[in-house]
């Protein structure tokens, strides 16, 4: 028994020896020399700074400056977004997604023949999906947010503009600036006239406008029903005709004393070389896109202007404009005279009673660009939008409409005249846009109807 006792005992003490040489082996003894310096690795892809990338835009100085200023544009704060959302035809110059949509799907500005209704359909249109959106930055650059560098702010159109006015048979081209100023004409462009009285609904021939000037276009003897377009307050070709006058196309060019030529701002200039210059004057310039520092009409006229984009490099810089220079003032005076001839040519044909219709609040975007304040409209009655309009509208059988005069005949010639008067004023800047262009365009609509007989 002793002996078993003495093994165990033995054996401990062997275990415990055992676990103090062990555990002096696990201690860290003093660090050796460093050996050599091993090959150099690979070098990994450069990861991409996110916070360097969003200052791009997102710094102080640039996204807070153009958001500011655009509040300022009546891009921003124009009704025009809530008022045609929902709307298939009107969207795409002014709701955000139609106008994106036309853009990305090079949508046909031409009128196609549908074959079940036996109608001529104009195709510039959006589903209803895309009929909704303010105008805001998505608008203009729809590539935000992608690659996280300057190619975000990639514009949305710079492609040519085929002109809805004339079907696509006309198109804008502005080369200049990389084509930015097609991104404004895409919008700011004329609309076109249909045949209302045509069953298959085709649009109007302004070829034959020009080449036919002594056609009648319209004779209230002849009742309701006639093949051109019928006279309503909204006989017009919209709102947006600076672009092709800018371009110098798409007005009724008849022949005549003054030659079809454009300004230079047609290729040396942009769109947003003057309506985007900085510094900006008040709310004028910049993302705010105004030319004048105060509300919209010339009527607002004591208001200041921005040259900013006017006085540079390869424009005015050697001889630079404000409001009393007269290459600036005496265009604009020019232009006014001419303005105010045609309308007195047109408004003959009421025989004492204007048809053309003056409006002389600041409503009228239009008002002080010429002398009596026209608008572009027609004088006509209307029960929502022009309920104290002097002539019959030939399509309303209502008791009010019908105890007034019947709209007087009209030519071809006068309708062409029209439609260049409603060109001339409505491109708003007195000829400065393309005075060359505007210029013949008002004098030989004259001489046309002068020509005429009229």
């Amino acid at each position: 028994m002793k002996k078993i006792q003495k093994f165990f005992f033995t054996a401990g003490l062997i275990f415990a020896a055992a676990c103090l040489i062990l555990a002096s082996c696990t201690k860290e003894g003093p660090q050796g020399l460093q050996g050599a310096q091993g090959p150099t690795g690979k070098d990994g892809t450069d990861g991409k700074d996110a916070a360097e990338t969003c200052k791009l835009c997102h710094a102080k100085e640039v996204v807070d400056r153009i958001a500011t200023e655009f509040q300022l544009s009546k891009h921003f704060w124009g009704a025009a977004a809530f008022e045609e959302a929902g709307n298939t035809t009107c969207g795409p110059c002014h709701v955000q997604k139609a106008y994106v949509y036309v853009c990305a799907n090079n949508t046909s500005t031409a009128f196609t023949f549908n074959a079940t209704t036996n109608k001529w359909i104009n195709g510039y249109t959006v589903p209803a999906s895309e009929t909704i959106g303010a105008l805001g930055c998505f608008t203009c650059h729809t590539s935000l947010h992608t690659t996280y560098a300057m190619s975000d702010l990639t514009l949305t159109n710079t492609a040519a503009v085929p002109l809805t006015m004339w079907g696509g048979a006309k198109t804008v081209n502005l080369t200049q600036g990389g084509g930015s100023s097609n991104l404004c004409v895409k919008c700011h462009q004329p609309r076109p006239m249909t045949c209302a009285y045509d069953p298959a609904g085709r649009l109007l021939n302004y070829d034959s406008v020009k080449n036919f000037p002594s056609v009648i276009m319209y004779d209230s003897t002849a009742g309701a029903k006639n093949t051109m377009v019928r006279p309503t307050y909204r006989m017009h070709i919209h709102y947006g005709a600076v672009g092709a006058v800018y371009a110098g196309t798409g007005g009724i060019e008849y022949p005549g004393s003054v030659s079809y030529t454009s300004s230079p701002h047609t290729t040396l200039a942009t769109c947003g070389d003057c309506h985007m210059a900085s510094p900006m004057t008040g709310v004028a310039g910049g993302h705010a896109f105004n030319m004048r520092n105060g509300i919209e009409t010339v009527l607002g006229s004591s208001t200041s202007w921005n040259f900013n984009g006017c006085n540079v490099e390869g424009c005015h810089k050697s001889s630079p404009i404000d409001a009393n220079s007269a290459k600036f003032k005496a265009t604009r005076t020019e232009i006014k005279g001419l303005l105010d001839a045609l309308a007195t040519k047109i408004n003959a044909a009421g025989g004492g009673t204007d048809i053309l219709h003056v409006d002389a609040t600041t409503s009228n975007l239009w008002a002080g660009i010429s002398t009596k304040n026209y608008d572009g409209y027609m004088d006509i009655y209307s029960s929502s939008t022009n309920p104290s309009g002097y002539w019959r509208d030939p399509a309303n059988t209502s008791a009010i409409n019908m105890a007034k005069p019947k709209f007087p005949k009209l030519l071809m010639v006068q309708l062409g005249a029209i439609i260049n008067f409603q060109f001339c004023l409505r491109e708003y800047s007195l000829g400065i846009h393309n005075t060359q262009y505007v210029r013949a365009l008002l004098t030989n609509s004259v001489e046309a109807m002068n020509a005429a007989g009229l």
